[in-house]
């Protein structure tokens, strides 16, 4: 099986075309992601040329199939520009959430600056979803017991589940990552959530620490910058264009009428062939 390795900021992803997969693909995912026993990855992603652009699908390293990623857009869009398989400025994928756009802003390199609609936030309990026996028009400063602990956490959708925490001081490594790892799998997030750590650091400026639903940690992530960027304007601190500062380097994101975007670049690394 073909593939090729690529990241955006760190959070990397290995590329399949269908014709090319063998096997039921969340178990493809599971031992090619592998850091250990396989290329190593945050997830494996599956693409299909289609008539009016491209299938995008997304499975995380634990097997579990994913609705979108922004940053697996991107990837997904640089390995289609790198192979010469998408000539035109912009690029349409069809996603488990319908369609995704994407623009070439430049290219350097195998690297790729990317812009990508995300589309308009949902807030909604349901639509998160976020289930704690009373459906809610929006889950925001929503007090989340976590053992001893209570945490004001706002819910949202950018296609995916997410879960926005504000804090003066970011907390330490192995406080966050528990964190994280009991509000994914806390029962009112009954798809498990992805998690972010946000620090205000002026009013267009924010920095986050990601922890990806079936995956873990990661240096960065797409639609989790989309989420704590709205949410954080929700929130007041922040304007329509948000630098958004994380462990591997800046994504930006800019809202519009709801309507959100994400900018950044996504690298091809190297191209290889699995042979189980």
């Amino acid at each position: 099986m073909k593939f090729f390795k690529t990241h955006a900021l760190g959070n990397d992803f290995i590329i399949v075309e269908t014709k090319e997969l063998v096997g039921d693909p969340g178990e493809v995912a599971r031992q090619i992601c592998h850091r250990h026993f396989g290329a190593g990855a945050d997830g494996l992603i599956v693409v299909k040329e289609e008539k009016d652009g491209f299938a995008f699908r997304i499975f995380n390293a634990d097997g579990s199939e994913a609705e979108i990623s922004g940053n697996g857009i991107r990837c997904a869009a640089a390995y289609l520009y790198y192979t010469g398989k998408a000539m035109n400025k912009e690029i349409h994928f069809n996603t488990k959430v319908g369609i995704r756009r994407v623009w070439l802003a430049k290219k350097d390199e195998n690297t790729f600056f990317l812009k990508v609609s995300m589309g308009t936030p949902r807030l909604k309990s349901t639509d998160i979803p976020f289930d704690d026996g009373t459906e809610r028009n929006s889950v925001i400063d929503y007090p989340l017991s976590i053992g001893n602990n209570v945490y004001h956490i706002t819910a949202v959708s950018v296609g995916n589940p997410h879960c926005v925490l504000f804090f003066e001081n970011l907390p330490s490594s192995l406080e966050w990552k528990e964190i994280g790892k009991e509000i994914e799998e806390h029962p009112f997030f009954p798809e498990r959530t992805n998690v972010e750590f946000v620090k205000v650091i002026d009013n267009s400026t924010i920095e986050v620490l990601f922890w990806e639903r079936g995956v873990g940690e990661t240096y960065s992530s797409g639609s989790g910058s989309c989420a704590a960027a709205y949410v954080a304007r929700l929130k007041g601190f922040v304007g329509n264009e948000i630098l958004v500062k994380t462990p591997a380097g800046d994504i930006k994101v800019h809202i519009k009428n709801d309507e959100i975007s994400v900018l950044g670049p996504a690298e091809v690394i190297y191209k290889g062939e699995w042979l189980k």
